[in-house]
């Protein structure tokens, strides 16, 4: 059934986030030969992502194991920086709980048979959220749930996506959630404005005249 955002006890997450391994964070990178460069105001964790390649059909990066388009409502599974199930169906949160977009989000928890402590079943039992894949604080996650209603904050999937999912993501897997149009769009502006970005970068270089040649005139034979 579609149903809200489940709270985890505290609030906090039960495993530290895992870095993300070659990720580029200076001012101006170079990947899939083009550049990059940061945007005014913009996370780190955005940069770095638009430092790598996008996955083929996504618009989120090769360093991703799942993809969120909040525009398009759909979800893509990645293994190796291609395709690996999707697009499928989704829905997000909607009704001033919207899913949050992030770059570098981690899956920290996954339960099977979860019960949600802040959505409530009408005779006041907690709400099922079966196949929950826990990636962002307050209890954001992927779960089992109605692709045709939006949730509190999670990403409902069908029952067979939702399995899915669960049995793919590892705790420590990047999760990206991204808005399409938004993303593509920072893509090209962040391109356009590396050359400068990367002149300014450069670092300077001076040139040591060599010394003078050895005078052997006084020299032992």
């Amino acid at each position: 059934m579609g149903v809200g955002r489940g709270r985890l006890d505290g609030g906090r997450k039960v495993a530290a986030l895992v870095a993300v391994g070659g990720l580029i964070t200076a001012g101006a990178v170079v990947a899939a030969g083009q550049a990059a460069a940061a945007l005014p105001g913009e996370a780190p964790a955005a940069t770095a992502a638009r430092a790598q390649p996008l996955v083929a059909g996504t618009p989120c990066s090769i360093t991703a194991k799942s993809c969120v388009d909040l525009d398009s409502q759909r979800a893509w599974l990645i293994k190796d920086g291609k395709i690996m199930r999707g697009p499928v169906k989704i829905a997000s949160g909607g009704n001033g709980e919207e899913t949050p977009v992030g770059h570098s989000l981690r899956v920290y928890r996954k339960e099977k048979d979860h019960l949600s402590q802040e959505s409530r079943l009408p005779n006041g039992q907690p709400a099922p959220m079966p196949w929950s894949v826990f990636f962002e604080d307050g209890g954001i996650a992927f779960h089992s749930g109605s692709p045709s209603r939006s949730s509190g904050g999670c990403i409902h999937l069908e029952p067979v996506d939702a399995e899915a999912w669960f049995n793919y993501l590892q705790i420590g897997d990047q999760v990206q959630v991204v808005k399409a149009a938004e993303e593509l769009a920072a893509r090209k502006q962040s391109a356009a404005a590396a050359p400068s970005s990367a002149a300014k970068a450069a670092p300077t270089t001076t040139t040591t005249p060599p010394p003078p040649p050895a005078d052997d005139s006084d020299g032992d034979d």
